[in-house]
């Protein structure tokens, strides 16, 4: 049985290809679009808003309403209760408009009669792409069913604002912003490089063309197959890829874990029941998730919705059978031109041919960035416009180091470019013959460097780098990609294997590190307002001891016969890091009383993370045997900066003199108590930050697999000596960043620090 929603607009919907299909112009046949809406409504306006230039709102249709204010009244991104909708992507449903903080009044509209106010966006590709509201004279708030029913309607309408028909509409509405009149367009870096190829246009989905089911078991079987070919590929896809180690690979396995995700297929079937076409109901399920959690500030789940969306395209491609290898270009260098994608998208192309990645809408935070930065891809973003203007099959150049895009360049401009690969690809085989030499500074001072990693069956790096060993190993990924929550023995698997690949070289084994933007897909989330500074990391495992016990005794039963290191993550002060050593210890008598055999060796530590530790450090100190800092989440808490917001990314800075007095105040004391200190953050792994570090006395870094030959480039070409005096001097600054001074520094002085 269909729901009173699914039928109602049903009704509607019949109504609309009627209109749609008939002969009247565009203009005309929206206006007969809002007029129906609001009839079917019983509303007493309508609107229909179309995003022009993708910040700002333009009326295109409106009824109830001054007919003299189409194309006179637009509404910026955020401004007013439709801006508010286009700027979140989500329904608003006011009682009383005119009441509500974000009400903005246009004269021009004459809406003074009316109070309620009922707004949808139209969403393409996980953007506003317009706003479809009804308001009505008396103070109401529209029903459920009533949203339910021009949320339907809305993704019925965003295919036709995306019509080449519309297309044509809007082309006199923002003159003067045609990309194809400039040549070189600026945007944001995500990945350094240089890039130059032929243009191809990533194309999302296909348009869903058909809303209701004819056949429920037939759409629940069409379904059933689409989700299992899909899944049984993208399995096939991820094996046959080789990307080392890191961020990258942890993106990669926990987008196979969503694509499998049985409460989104249930979501998807519920829908066709109700009465949807399998498309539709894959549609609909991502709105209704959508209009959940678009309004989180929590950055996993923002990039959790940028996945769902491209699982949901995916699924589509599946549905409709129009998927396979990407069709459309027969070149041996590739430059991507995307308005977003997700990390699956890329391993679609054959990606040893792709010289450059350009994504509209992306941000340093987004997992096909990151992915495409393991792969050695050049990634800007942030051009407006570029993806509508792009053709498939031109010329572009990629600068992925200083942020700019160069359509069609001209000969010239392709000499430059091909110059900075060339030399690019020199520098690459360099650091391929550093493999053998030690990482040791001009003045003969030895730096251990080691890897983060985080699947432990893909740990190509140890021996590809000849690294110093693993200096985080974060065991939570085990626990993402599991349906259950794995027991001792499953745990004692994934850390052996790494036992054992590692071999001689130091393995430091960081506890689970849940919660916050790591979420595990059977505990339920806990609703917190600031997850990351909530109930995450040490704070579930003290309070669920059960599992830190269970933990620790699968490192133990691991590390047989050999050195274990194991570190507590977001340690807040001494009593958390007590409680947490003494159970691990309690386990190791446990084992001892039981004949089993135990590690040769037991080194207890935690990571600097929380700013609260620094007061308690000496004391810490006599009770550690070694620390790790984590200047992720270190940084992100003395800025008070959520590094996940694009906003804030380039605000603040690492290498500013209060946060490296800091740092050099942490290494200092942990020397002066012979006391193992590295970093194991972002900063380690970028070489002119890793330059810093070492000039404050730290001499244990651990980085991502694919910096690693930079990082040693960088030492190699060091003298640390004069570096730790330079490094002391300008500690004294009041400058926002030290980042040119060093850089200025290193160039001076013949370090490599590409």
């Amino acid at each position: 049985m269909q729901s009173p929603a699914i039928n109602k607009a049903m009704d509607i919907l019949r109504q609309l290809r009627t209109i749609t299909e008939g002969q009247d112009t565009l203009p005309v046949k929206l206006e007969n679009i809002v007029r129906l809406i609001a009839e079917q409504m019983s509303a007493d306006a309508a609107s229909f808003y179309i995003a022009v230039d993708g910040s700002r709102l333009e009326l295109f249709a409106a009824y109830g309403l001054n007919p003299e204010a189409q194309h006179r009244v637009s509404f910026r991104f955020g401004e007013g209760l439709t801006g508010e909708v286009a700027q979140n992507n989500r329904t608003l449903n006011v009682a009383d408009a005119w009441s509500h903080p974000k009400f903005a009044h246009k004269p021009e509209l004459g809406e003074e009669q009316y109070k309620s106010f009922l707004g949808v966006p139209l969403i393409r590709w996980s953007r506003s792409i317009g706003v479809l509201s009804v308001q009505t004279r008396e103070i109401r708030e529209f029903s459920s069913l009533d949203v339910e029913i021009l949320e339907t309607v809305a993704m019925v309408l965003s295919e036709i604002v995306s019509s080449d028909e519309m297309a044509e509409l809007k082309k006199g509405l923002s003159k003067g912003n045609n990309l194809n009149e400039r040549e070189k367009l600026k945007g944001i870096s995500l990945s350094k490089g240089y890039g130059l190829g032929t243009c191809i246009v990533h194309r999302r989905r296909q348009a869903v063309t058909k809303i209701f089911a004819e056949d429920k078991e037939k759409e629940l079987h069409r379904l059933e197959l689409a989700y299992g070919q899909m899944n049984a590929d993208l399995d096939e896809k991820f094996a046959s890829t080789k990307l080392g180690i890191g961020e990258h690979v942890e993106i990669l396995d926990a987008y196979r874990m969503f694509a499998r995700d049985k409460g989104w297929y249930k979501k998807i079937a519920d829908n066709i029941h109700s009465g949807l076409t399998a498309e539709a109901a894959v549609e609909r399920a991502y709105e209704d998730m959508w209009n959940r959690l678009s309004g989180t500030s929590d950055s996993y789940l923002k990039e959790r919705l940028h996945d769902l969306r491209d699982v949901a395209d995916r699924l589509q491609s599946y549905l409709s059978g129009d998927y396979g290898s990407i069709k459309g270009v027969n070149a041996d260098d590739l430059i991507v031109v995307a308005q977003t994608m997700g990390p699956a998208d890329l391993m679609d192309y054959d990606y040893s041919k792709i010289r450059g990645l350009i994504i509209e809408d992306g941000t340093p935070t987004m997992h096909v960035a990151i992915v495409a930065k393991a792969l050695n891809i050049p990634v800007v973003a942030k051009i407006r416009g570029i993806f509508e203007e792009a053709k498939t099959g031109e010329l572009i150049a990629v600068d992925g180091t200083d942020g700019y895009v160069y359509m069609r360049p001209s000969a010239v401009v392709q000499e430059k470019f091909r110059a900075k690969i060339a030399e690019k690809d020199r520098l690459q085989a360099r650091l391929a013959e550093l493999k053998e030499l030690p990482a040791q500074t001009k003045d003969g001072v030895k730096i251990n460097l080691y890897l983060n990693v985080g699947l432990a069956f893909d740990l190509d790096y140890i021996e590809t780098t000849n690294c110093d060993g693993i200096g985080l190993y974060r065991t939570e990924i085990p626990f993402m990609a599991s349906d259950v929550m794995p027991d001792v023995e499953r745990q004692m698997g994934y850390y052996k294997e790494l036992m054992d690949k590692a071999g001689d070289k130091k393995v430091i084994f960081r506890s689970l590190d849940v919660g916050s933007d790591k979420l595990l897909p059977y505990w339920g989330n806990v609703g917190e307002e600031n997850p990351a500074i909530g109930w995450r990391s040490i704070r579930i495992t003290l309070d669920r001891r059960a599992i830190l016990r269970k933990q620790v005794r699968a490192f133990l039963r691991a590390a047989a016969g050999k050195e274990l290191n194991v570190m507590f993550p977001m340690v807040a002060n001494l009593s958390e890091f007590e409680e947490a050593r003494e159970t691990l210890l309690i386990e190791l008598e446990r084992e001892k009383r039981r004949g089993e055999n135990v590690p040769s060796k037991v080194n207890v530590g935690l990571m600097i993370e929380v700013p609260s530790v620094i007061f308690q450090l000496d004391a810490i100190l006599k009770q550690a045997d070694f620390i790790s800092i984590g200047t992720n989440d270190l940084a992100q808490f003395i800025f008070a900066c959520d590094r996940g917001n694009p906003r804030l990314t380039e605000r603040y800075d690492v290498l500013s003199a209060p946060f490296l007095s800091m740092m050099g105040e942490i290494v200092s004391k942990a020397n002066a108590a012979g006391v193992y200190c590295s970093v194991c953050g972002e900063m380690a792994s970028n070489p002119i930050e890793a330059l810093a570090l070492i000039g404050l006395g730290y001499r244990n870094l651990s980085m991502s697999g694919s910096s690693f030959g930079r990082v040693k480039s960088m030492v190699r070409t060091m003298n640390a000596e004069d570096v730790e005096d330079y490094v002391h001097t300008l500690l004294k600054s009041q400058k926002r960043t030290l980042r040119p001074q060093l850089i200025s520094y290193a160039y001076d002085h013949g370090i490599e620090i590409y």
